[in-house]
């Protein structure tokens, strides 16, 4: 299979699988550690070996440039590139930079998006994973808290059963109302 077409599959096969996370009144670090637990999950039911807080290739800025940026997903599999994953509430250029530099040294890099409206695009090769969260200021003055429905269960509004009549073709334009001829 051709990188691509891995990446792309494992994108959509990791969408589908943070489709069923649901939660309801958490804050932002709660629910991104809600998200990488998730991700854990999915990555286990492949049968990789799953890596936390994992080392970056990328190294950290001056003047910590001695130690490495940590990835917080990080997957060895048997049959492909490894695959990394960051999970991210905001858009940090420092993410683009980090799954770039994972890209470039071979891995398939992957970024879980959480929040609502419209999210900017990475650059390629990085894929980009979305998850639509609600949010609301929290009651008692401590932030927000966010809340998500599984996408199952976000279902259509139910149509109405009332069976409509055939009615007669009115010929346009209508008479003005109160002239001969025009319909009460």
């Amino acid at each position: 299979m051709v990188a691509g077409e891995d990446g792309e599959r494992l994108a959509a096969s990791l969408a589908d699988r943070l489709d069923a996370v649901a939660f309801t009144d958490l804050t932002t670090d709660q629910v991104t550690a809600r998200l990488i637990d998730a991700v854990v999950d999915w990555a286990g039911e492949q049968g990789w070996r799953v890596y936390r807080r994992a080392s970056s290739v990328l190294p950290l800025p001056p003047p910590m440039s001695a130690r490495q940026s940590v990835l917080d997903v990080a997957c060895a599999r048997r049959d492909g590139p490894p695959v990394v994953v960051e999970v991210d509430h905001g858009t940090r250029r420092r993410t683009w930079e980090k799954l770039l530099a994972e890209a470039d040294a071979g891995r398939i890099a992957l970024w879980v998006r959480w929040g609502s409206g419209r999210l900017p695009s990475p650059p390629p090769p990085i894929r980009m994973v979305t998850c639509e969260v609600s949010g609301r200021p929290d009651p008692a003055g401590r932030g927000r808290l966010h809340s998500r429905s599984p996408r199952a269960r976000k279902l259509p509004p139910a149509h109405s059963a009332v069976r409509v009549e055939t009615v007669a073709a009115a010929e346009l334009p209508l008479p003005p109302t109160g002239s001969p001829g025009a319909r009460a």
